[in-house]
């Protein structure tokens, strides 16, 4: 960074005073939420999400009506109206990869004949291929220290090769979806290997993609040196997309993919903005939360087996007095399931299988006792209005952890998987939109007259 780049970064002690009246002015009276029935967060008083919307594509199901009571359930998440379980043990029967398959479901709305799904494979495949000097003039030059920000600029910068940019007729914009989820590992993976080049002196490795590899697979081999993997790595890796790909239209993320989709403007615009949503930490970014959080926990266990003494160090952070003093048990929880998470509860395996292969018995031990002893901990430290259980962020950090995949890489890679329902969700905002969507904000700002004195 420059002289003059610091100097403009300098946070001066005039700008401190003239952020704290921003802050002054920006606080609005909690209670004012309460009386005009505001609901924060798009959420009500229950935690439930506001109906804005309607959606063929996925749905989030974590309860059930009974006598007119709404009875908690364990979690299911159901892609075009098919059990995600039934997907994973079906690809796992098949000995197969899935997030092809998925993905297709995803957009078409049926699963693929064998001959669908060669030509759909056939087409990302080809798809996969950058511009002409794209890596060296763009994904080469001013390297982010932030993979996520790298990768909205890389989007944003295809804009300006693509002939077509702006038409948003539904053929038009498939292509563009179909090219951006074939070329989304490529400009991550790329754009990571370039900052670790040029900021850290690492070797420069760009592979290219290799036609008859699999996402999951052609991802392992352009980011290991070697380009090796095994079988249980890729089908992992496989299983984390398809669980990653879709959850439904009211995460923050695919909200911002319907709200941006309203507005008439290009592909481009719409998964940049997306990818900014993805890259907040209260979204994309909480898997690294726990995997910090128990990189903490092993250092201060003396005894990784001792389940008093994991119990200390879960109420420690509950009451602010261990790691980030947050007063949170990254991991657990989830805003609309409550029992069970059917993400966590299908990758679990898969994690457990691989840290058998990859000698990591002990680290798992300790994983599957926190996530046993969590949610009695919570349930007597805090008053919950449901139950709480682990999501799939608990397990996905340690197992891109044991996949050798770079911390950097934890949030590009939910987005590599996320791009699949994001263009089924913009397809459809497109299909059935005649109106952009604005949602109303109340004024609570007193109306005054002009003063008379001491102003300019």
């Amino acid at each position: 960074m420059t002289k003059n780049q610091n100097r403009i970064c300098e946070i001066t002690p005039e700008l401190r005073q003239m952020a704290a009246i921003c802050e002054a002015n920006a606080k609005i009276d909690p209670e004012l939420y309460t009386k005009y029935d505001v609901k924060r967060g798009l959420r009500d008083l229950n935690g439930k999400g506001v109906l804005v919307g309607l959606t063929n594509i996925s749905e989030v199901c974590s309860s059930k009506e009974v006598d007119g009571r709404s009875i908690p359930i364990d979690g299911e998440l159901f892609y075009r109206g098919y059990n995600v379980a039934d997907l994973v043990h079906k690809i796992g029967e098949r000995n197969h990869f899935g997030f092809e398959e998925c993905t297709y479901l995803l957009i078409f709305g049926e699963l693929p004949t064998k001959e669908q799904l060669t030509t759909f494979a056939g087409m990302l495949s080809e798809y996969r291929k950058l511009p002409t000097d794209f890596v060296r003039d763009i994904i080469m030059k001013a390297p982010s220290r932030d993979m996520m920000n790298a990768l909205a600029r890389s989007v944003l910068t295809l804009y300006s090769y693509d002939d077509m940019a702006d038409d948003v007729s539904m053929p038009n914009v498939l292509r563009q979806c179909m090219q951006l989820i074939s070329l989304f590992p490529l400009l991550s993976v790329y754009g990571y290997q370039t900052y670790k080049h040029y900021h850290d002196g690492a070797s420069l490795f760009i592979h290219s993609p290799k036609p008859e590899f699999s996402t999951a697979e052609n991802i392992l081999h352009i980011l290991r040196p070697d380009s090796r993997f095994s079988p249980l790595e890729a089908k992992l890796l496989d299983i984390a997309l398809i669980l990653h790909m879709e959850h439904g239209g009211g995460n923050n993320s695919t909200f911002t993919t319907h709200l941006v989709s309203s507005s008439g403007t290009d592909t481009y615009s719409v998964i940049a903005a997306s990818l900014g949503s993805l890259k907040g930490p209260k979204h994309g970014g909480a898997n690294i939360k726990v995997i910090h959080m128990f990189e903490d926990m092993k250092a201060n266990l003396k005894d990784w087996n001792d389940e008093e003494e994991i119990s200390r160090y879960l109420t420690a952070l509950l009451h602010k007095e261990a790691f980030d003093h947050a007063g949170l048990i990254y991991g657990m929880g989830h805003a609309v399931y409550s029992l069970s998470d059917p993400r966590a509860r299908l990758f679990r395996s898969f994690v457990e299988k691989l840290s058998a292969e990859k000698g990591y018995e002990k680290e798992f031990a300790l994983y599957a006792t926190v996530e046993r002893l969590a949610p009695q901990i919570i349930s007597k430290e805090r008053k919950i209005y449901k139950g709480v259980s682990p999501n799939v962020d608990f397990y996905s950090g340690f197992a891109y952890h044991m996949l050798g995949l770079p911390v950097e890489l934890y949030t590009p890679i939910f987005a590599i998987a996320r791009i699949a329902g994001w263009s089924a969700h913009r397809l459809e905002e497109i299909a059935i939109n005649n109106k952009i969507m604005r949602p109303a904000y109340k004024n609570i700002c007193e109306r005054r007259p002009l003063p008379t004195k001491n102003s300019v």
